[in-house]
């Protein structure tokens, strides 16, 4: 039995990147045997089990054949006999094809390092357009890698595009886009994932509501939903914020059917309902938050009960992110300064010293309370404003 260190451990080794997880793959063994000694099986597909003391997760060398569509279509072959080269083959791209032995030496029968020098993302057989789940994939490494310039090899952006027109990707479950655009939201370049998505064509059926922001794009810079994300990624690690920075520009306020149509898209992206709300609260928001400086007393409550802010508080500053972010410059620089966000959350201040124990102590109930805090907001939240004039 020998054990290999293997994927992303040791690419990002190589690329002096810190190393928080490790996977091995084990040649040479049977489930019996890892199972004899304390492992503990979490696979059902295929062999893998988890250390008994470190939780790493161990594999056992495998093959795989495409017997059906999409990511699932796969029978998979993990016996004794089978080679760390057979097993390195059927991985998505070549930096990810490296193992490491016990003793420190690398295995790279596909030339994963040389790839990891020329900064390239390229894959290791034909094999890679089986799976339509590596097109995502290479997409979220494009994007974590962008600051170190690391770009698609040409061969493997012929074959990403061959897939799309396959249409190999509309298999892919909407929980498996989601998880992968979640890493890639949590990447320094989130907005380079939607980019090659965007060039390859897998947009247009991954993220149709996004698909008239690029077309209506006349700049030779960036699309502004890209710029707006990208901003975003400066101000805030949120990825709720960074992904309705994005979204925010798809829906118009002119569209009665405007909530409607983003609680479809949310279903169908299966979005966690906490992202689905912000970016509706941002749409019908996104107005009132840019011109925050000429809001009237009233017009600022009404937008602070329309956010929910008295129970939900951390909205305002995540909506005033996204205002900001799409703000930025043709080259995805947020304003330094963003007077709207001072101004809004001072107001919010004021309003708060208003106390609902002293209107129900003038014998107040029911409604009445509720526009009796409306009419005291509006009022100390007036008296600033006028006292700011004078």
């Amino acid at each position: 039995m020998q054990i290999y260190l293997v994927g992303g451990a040791v690419r990002d080794r190589l690329l002096g990147r810190d190393v928080n997880e490790f996977d091995w793959v084990v040649v040479g063994a049977t489930p019996e045997l890892l199972l004899s000694q304390g492992f503990k099986q979490v696979g059902r597909d295929f062999p893998v089990f988890l250390h008994p003391d470190t939780g790493d997760e161990y594999a056992l060398a495998r093959t795989e054949r495409k017997i059906g569509k999409g990511y699932t279509g796969f029978m998979c072959y993990a016996t004794p006999d089978i080679t760390l080269k057979q097993d390195l083959l059927r991985r998505d791209l070549t930096i990810n094809a490296i193992a490491q032995d016990q003793h420190g030496q690398l295995v790279d029968p596909f030339n994963g390092v040389r790839d990891l020098e020329l900064r390239l993302l390229r894959h290791v057989s034909t094999a890679f357009r089986e799976d339509p789940l590596r097109l995502l994939r290479v997409a979220r490494f494009a994007a974590r890698y962008a600051h170190l310039g690391f770009t698609i090899a040409p061969e493997t952006w012929h074959l990403m595009c061959d897939m799309v027109k396959a249409n190999e990707i509309e298999h892919l479950t909407a929980e498996r886009v989601w998880k992968e655009t979640e890493k890639a939201l949590n990447t320094d370049s989130p907005h380079i994932y939607f980019q090659v998505l965007y060039q390859c064509g897998a947009l247009a059926i991954l993220f149709p509501a996004l698909l008239p922001l690029f077309k209506k794009s006349t700049s030779k810079s960036l699309p502004h939903a890209l710029m707006a994300l990208l901003a975003a990624s400066q101000l805030s690690q949120n990825i709720a914020v960074r992904f309705t920075a994005l979204y925010v520009n798809a829906y118009s306020l002119s569209d009665p059917l405007t909530k409607q149509h983003i609680m479809t898209m949310a279903a169908h992206l299966r979005l966690p309902i906490e992202i689905r709300d912000l970016l509706i609260q941002a749409v019908y928001s996104h107005h009132d938050l840019i011109n925050a400086l000429t809001l009237t007393a009233d017009k600022i409550i009404e937008l602070f009960n329309r956010i929910d802010v008295w129970r939900k508080p951390h909205l305002l500053s995540y909506l005033l992110l996204i205002s900001q972010a799409n703000a930025c410059d043709q080259y995805g620089h947020p304003p330094k300064q963003w007077p709207q966000s001072d101004y809004l959350q001072h107001a919010l201040n004021l309003a708060n010293t208003v106390k609902a124990q002293q209107i129900i102590a003038n014998g107040l109930t029911g409604i009445a309370i509720k526009n009796a805090m409306n009419m005291h907001r509006i009022e100390v939240i007036a008296n600033w404003q006028a006292s700011n004039l004078n």
